[in-house]
């Protein structure tokens, strides 16, 4: 029995006028799991978690959160969810700490140990106006508000914009933990990297629409291996296999990608060349994106 979603749209629409932000999107993200959203911009993830959140309302189709509708349950679902954009606004006249008081205020509050756990791993003066902090700064007010108190659901829009990456570090650690602690993270990012190291499985939206949904090893074999080998004598005969691409020389090496379904005759000519040297780099969740958003555009 596969888990219960705790996401879920099915022919999800929203339009703007004449503008489509999301044309029948179908997004499942089961209870327990962290689900990387991934798209360029104008692909319609933030349209998408606008709905989610209740804040816009959806042309067609179904969105639940919760099982229950965004757009007439808001209240309800926001007491077990915490929210976190990619360009936070504070409130210019408080201080960080004070900031943080208020946005946990609106779940029950923060537990006072893992607030000042969380102040001390971002590294954060709380002390200071918020008018006076940079973007990364006013980005960790709001994923310290967001992890003081545990919620069941984390939403997340390109949240490490403005981190270093040893704040960066210190997020994924807390999704880490959160999703230890049972939660359920949906996390928009262009952060490749970070999607690859956190996600159990990943939807790759364009144009509002799903092209690509399911676990990182299930979604591995749509991409390319890529091959570096040295002591090649006939070049041609690794590129007249069926399934090797983009076949080119970078110093005493070649370089090539193959099909997944290929790499056996492609190891086999390798061995029969007495190549010296052999490097195989497994498809990334990058090159899969690449491959939706570059190559065919």
């Amino acid at each position: 029995m596969s888990p219960t979603p705790l996401i879920e749209t099915s022919a999800l629409t929203k339009r703007f006028g004449r503008a489509t932000a999301l044309d029948g999107l179908d997004l499942s993200v089961s209870d327990g799991e962290v689900h990387g959203f991934l798209g360029p911009n104008g692909a319609g993830k933030s349209t998408t978690i606008r709905v989610l959140l209740g804040l816009i309302r959806r042309t067609s189709g179904s969105a639940h959160v919760f099982g229950l509708d965004p757009w007439t349950d808001a209240q309800m679902i926001h007491r077990d969810l915490a929210y976190v954009p990619g360009d936070v606004s504070l409130w210019p006249g408080l201080t960080g700490g004070e900031a943080i008081d208020l946005l946990t205020s609106l779940r029950g509050g923060a537990d006072p140990q893992r607030r000042a756990e969380l102040i001390e791993a971002f590294e954060l003066d709380p002390r200071k106006k918020a008018r006076t902090y940079s973007k990364g700064n006013r980005q960790k007010v709001a994923l310290i508000a967001a992890f003081a108190r545990p919620a069941r659901l984390y939403i997340f829009d390109e949240p490490s914009s403005g981190l270093d990456p040893v704040m960066e570090s210190v997020f994924r650690q807390q999704v880490l933990r959160a999703r230890a602690e049972g939660a359920t993270v949906l996390l928009s990012s262009h952060v490749l990297s970070e999607v690859e190291q956190l996600c159990d499985r990943v939807t790759i939206i364009r144009d509002g629409v799903v092209v690509e949904s399911g676990s990182l090893d299930e979604l591995r074999h749509l991409s390319r291996t890529s091959f570096r080998v040295a002591g090649i004598a006939d070049v041609d005969a690794v590129r007249s296999i069926t399934g090797v691409h983009d076949v080119h020389a970078v110093g005493g090496s070649v370089e090539f990608e193959v099909d997944s379904d290929a790499i056996p005759a492609v190891l086999a000519a390798v061995a029969q060349q007495r190549a010296t040297a052999v490097t195989a780099a497994p498809a990334s969740l990058e090159s899969l994106f690449l491959r939706h958003y570059s190559v065919t555009r």
